[in-house]
């Protein structure tokens, strides 16, 4: 018999017992059923019942980093919502941002902002940069199952590492694969159907002394001209006032760029290729 059954009211066993820092951990023995990666799916591949979210760019700048993601969600050839937001805070010195299966990855994002919040509770100090990476690596793992079947989750991680002894240089990215294989990039990256256009323009145009300012107008340029070439990817959308997500991580922390500033370098973006479309 067990202790909740002969003591009716107590918490169960697994809120009072003494385990590790990972909140995911404790979940899987609380409430395993509420892990993405725990949920049964009857065989086969679901990816097509599900929407999708697109690309996603990362890039270093002089004190720091910037990561933004289009607007656009996408089921089979169906725009599914022109507004969702796959930029996010993962604590106030990381972001993450996710392409591939939209509603898994939002769940994913959460439970990963918790996890560290967790962790720093209960240790009493935050993990560092790499050890966030590896805890999101982890979390990507626990998910195989569900992403051989078709509902696959790819995040893009960075952030500003206050442990860094050059502060010019603490702004770091780390991409995955669908394994969970974890991978610091050098000085950009791009997930996400259209990552391949996007990369391509980052990769002409990167500089080693780029300011937070550079670095922002670079990724907008990338992510409008990913969209000149995916139809997954949303391009700035002057006619309904919808731009890019646009955050950035530095030594005073994650920071969403505003919506105006945003629309400001995105209208000069577009106004610039009327007369020069390859950028």
């Amino acid at each position: 018999m067990s202790a909740e059954s002969r003591f009716p009211g107590r918490l169960p066993a697994a809120y009072t017992a003494t385990g590790s820092s990972s909140f995911a951990e404790f979940l899987s023995q609380a409430a395993p059923e509420l892990l993405p990666g725990r949920r049964p799916l009857p065989p086969g591949d679901h990816g097509e019942f599900a929407p999708h979210g697109t690309t996603i760019v990362a890039l270093r700048f002089n004190g720091g980093v910037v990561m933004a993601g289009d607007r656009r969600a996408t089921q089979g050839n169906m725009i599914s919502s022109r507004n969702i937001r796959k930029v996010h805070p993962a604590d106030p010195y990381s972001l993450i941002g996710i392409a591939g299966t939209a509603g898994i990855g939002l769940e994913l994002i959460k439970l990963y902002q918790v996890e560290l919040e967790h962790h720093e509770k209960i240790d009493g100090e935050p993990l560092s940069l790499h050890g966030k990476a590896n805890k999101l690596a982890n979390m990507i793992r626990g998910n195989l199952g569900i992403a051989m079947q078709g509902l696959a989750v790819v995040p893009l991680f960075a952030g500003f590492d206050v442990d860094a002894d050059d502060p010019d240089n603490a702004g770091r990215i780390f991409s995955f694969d669908v394994a969970g294989s974890m991978n610091e990039e050098l000085q950009y990256d791009a997930i996400g159907s259209g990552s391949i256009f996007a990369r391509s323009a980052l990769k002409k145009r990167v500089r080693d002394d780029l300011t937070a300012d550079d670095a922002i107008r670079l990724v907008i340029e990338a992510l409008y001209d990913a969209a000149d070439e995916d139809s997954a990817t949303g391009g700035p959308d002057l006619s309904r006032q919808l731009f890019p997500i646009v955050m950035t991580a530095t030594a005073d922390g994650s920071r969403l760029i505003g919506d105006e500033d945003v629309a400001t370098v995105s209208r000069a973006v577009v106004e610039s290729r009327l007369t020069n479309p390859g950028g």
